[in-house]
């Protein structure tokens, strides 16, 4: 039986996970902290809910599994605030359209945008750590690189005053 391969650039849409991983091949466990999970899920539903365009909602509703508190306020607010998370992305993404963007960037820029917007009580380092952590098991080579840069510039203007101090390692 000959391999089935995919059409092209399907499987160039698709998050790439380059996390480590148990021996069993999962990788449950990877991160003991339930913030950075619950940013990973809500990653997931509107990374998925793009691709098939279609609304978290409706992506929510397909899954059928309760999500916690904080994954839902977090897709919630994506989902209510995107006209605006999407102006200021294309305002500080610097000649990258959204739709040149990777979907799997786009979709990590837009959950940290919405917390730069909404969550002041999270500081804006741990919302650029916890993007760039996401872009770069997710994204492309350049990905922690990208996000870091638009999420850094769009939290200059929406958080001005607060001093930006990101972990530069992540970043690379």
């Amino acid at each position: 039986m000959a391999d089935e391969q995919e059409p092209r650039g399907v499987a160039d849409e698709r998050p790439r996970d380059t996390g480590s991983h148990d021996d069993d091949g999962s990788d449950w466990g990877h991160d003991a902290d339930p913030r950075s999970d619950a940013r990973e899920r809500a990653f997931n539903v509107l990374f998925e809910s793009d691709v098939r365009r279609c609304t978290p909602h409706e992506t929510i509703a397909r899954i059928q599994v309760p999500f916690d508190e904080l994954t839902m306020l977090l897709i919630e607010g994506v989902a209510t605030q995107q006209t605006r998370i999407d102006e200021l992305l294309a305002s500080h993404s610097h000649a990258w359209t959204l739709d040149r963007m990777l979907a799997t960037d786009r979709n990590v820029l837009r959950l940290g945008a919405f917390e730069l917007i909404a969550r002041s009580d999270v500081p804006t380092a741990v919302i650029l750590n916890e993007a760039v952590r996401l872009a770069k098991r997710f994204g492309s080579d350049d990905s922690g690189r990208f996000v870091n840069g638009v999420l850094a510039a769009i939290a200059r203007v929406v958080r001005a005053g607060e001093t930006l101090s990101v972990d530069q390692s992540s970043a690379d």
